[in-house]
């Protein structure tokens, strides 16, 4: 098994309990699901940078990046260096996020903010929903085109979002479909975590234009991103970049700011 099947069997088995803890009910009666949800789609097509800056303490690949800093900081100080949005990773056992993470995000911010998981279940959309997201996270090599049907039409009934994440030309193929928003290009193989830029600029033609079209994953200078908006890209998802220095948000400011430059 590699490790995403481990992340997944792992997934299926929390989601299953949290559903006996806190049923859709209780999710449903949260102050925030009644929320007018933030735009990104919106964001990303006016932006001149295009960054959606990333809370991430660990990943399976990194095991700290950096574990130190208060969430809520870092995401007062992403809004304010002038990040489209935010993407904040939810998954306890292999990245150090929680559910509260994203609350305390979107107790500080007005932007956009993606829950970062993998999801799988229609649960946790409603999950996404009563925390504050804005957009949510479907990764299509975890997901039959029937699942990312279903969860992005659930996604679509409660006003979020939909990210989509390929890796691939046969991703994108199988997983076309209206109630998609924005299409994600994964650099980072999920398998072997080898990165290469090299995947972006190969699918980039390949996206339909109805799409916003973003990259993700080894985007750790400004001429890459520079080189990858010659392409057609309007986004760009960097995470570990910002989050491995002890001012995230600053370094974020530098780098938006030569972008725009």
């Amino acid at each position: 098994m590699s490790i995403l099947d481990f992340i997944i069997a792992d997934k299926q088995i929390e989601v299953d309990q949290k559903k006996k803890i806190f049923p859709i009910p209780y999710l449903e009666a949260s102050p925030l699901f009644d929320r007018q949800s933030n735009s990104l789609v919106e964001c990303l097509s006016k932006s001149a940078s295009g960054i959606i800056a990333e809370h991430k303490r660990r990943s399976p690949s990194k095991q700290n990046i950096n574990s130190s800093l208060s969430v809520a900081e870092v995401a007062n100080s992403y809004e304010k260096a002038g990040a489209c949005g935010m993407s904040v990773l939810t998954d306890g056992k292999y990245f150090g996020g929680s559910l509260d993470d994203l609350n305390l995000a979107r107790s500080v911010t007005s932007f956009p903010i993606l829950r970062k998981e993998f999801i799988i279940d229609e649960y946790q959309i409603i999950e996404a929903k009563a925390h504050g997201a804005d957009v949510v996270l479907l990764i299509a090599s975890v997901l039959s085109r029937e699942q990312i049907k279903q969860l992005s039409t659930k996604a679509k009934e409660h006003g979020l979002e939909v990210l989509l994440e390929i890796h691939n030309l046969q991703e994108l193929e199988k997983s076309i479909m209206p109630s998609l928003d924005i299409i994600g290009v994964n650099n980072r193989n999920l398998n072997t975590f080898r990165v290469s830029l090299t995947t972006s600029k190969n699918l980039i033609h390949k996206i339909p234009d109805e799409f916003i079209k973003i990259s993700e994953s080894g985007l750790n200078d400004v001429d890459a991103i520079k080189d990858l908006k010659t392409h057609g890209y309007q986004g760009f998802l960097v995470g570990e970049n910002f989050m491995k220095t002890d001012n995230p948000g600053e370094t974020a400011q530098k780098f938006i700011k030569h972008i725009e430059s």
